[in-house]
């Protein structure tokens, strides 16, 4: 299948696509919120990959996947259901030519409905307290989005390819929703995935077991704490700092 962009969707061999159902897309953007919680509905679905996205301008770079190298944008599909995902971020400049071979892909697929993942950057998120916000482009995926307990964004400017979705997705009256949960810039953000993904789940009627993706929220989040931890114990002291004697009272002092 080749779209009129020049993003070309390949489809390999003689796979048969899956028309209809749902369809998701992730990719690497803030905290890869997309490309963490679309990885995880693939591995717990057991989706098979059925296509490949080629572009000259694409990095030449291969990503090995359980000792197999891949292209860095694919497409997965079983039963009832499609993700497009990417793990490599692309410069700005590609982002409605990609967008638009999204949409290839959804419309060409009879899909009836497309879910975007994808995170809002929030310098100080606590562990635990992460919101999860919706956008949809028709008036019954916000009414979806409500009736699950998320609340639609009213203001604000949705940027890059998610942007890009929605705002076609209004033009040509296409049903797509994007959940947006608050993320850390800083690092991997899995915890802002599970949240997504469970949210999905819930939406979309699937069940996507959320263990395996805690796990790694878990795992990375000891890990940047250790990588802070040690690096607040390499930092010198500050200019005027006097270590303290033994029978000092006061535990620090500066002059």
């Amino acid at each position: 299948m080749v779209g009129e962009h020049t993003s070309a969707l390949v489809i390999h061999g003689d796979e048969v696509v899956t028309t209809g159902g749902v369809a998701i897309c992730g990719f690497s953007s803030i905290g890869m919120v997309g490309a963490i919680g679309a990885g995880h509905i693939i591995r717990t679905l057991d989706l098979p990959q059925v296509g490949t996205v080629l572009n000259p301008e694409f990095p030449a770079v291969a990503l090995v996947h359980d000792e197999v190298p891949k292209h860095p944008v694919r497409v997965y599909q079983g039963d009832g259901i499609g993700v497009f995902t990417s793990e490599l971020q692309f410069p700005p400049n590609q982002d409605v030519e990609f967008a638009n071979t999204v949409l290839d892909w959804f419309t060409h697929g009879g899909f009836d409905h497309l879910y975007i993942i994808d995170g809002i950057e929030r310098q100080e998120v606590e562990q635990h307290q992460r919101q999860l916000h919706g956008i949809g482009s028709t008036s019954s995926a916000r009414q979806a989005l409500r009736s699950h307990d998320i609340e639609p964004i009213s203001q604000g400017v949705i940027a890059g390819i998610p942007g890009y979705l929605l705002s076609e997705g209004d033009r040509r009256g296409l049903h797509i929703t994007a959940l947006l949960a608050e993320c850390s810039p800083a690092f991997p953000d899995a915890r802002a995935a599970a949240l997504a993904v469970e949210a999905f789940g819930e939406m979309a009627e699937f069940d996507i077991p959320l263990t395996k993706l805690l796990e790694d929220a878990r795992n990375i989040e000891e890990s940047v704490q250790q990588a802070f931890e040690s690096q607040q114990s390499m930092l010198p002291a500050p200019e005027g700092y006097v270590v303290p004697k033994d029978d000092d009272d006061d535990s620090t002092m500066f002059g």
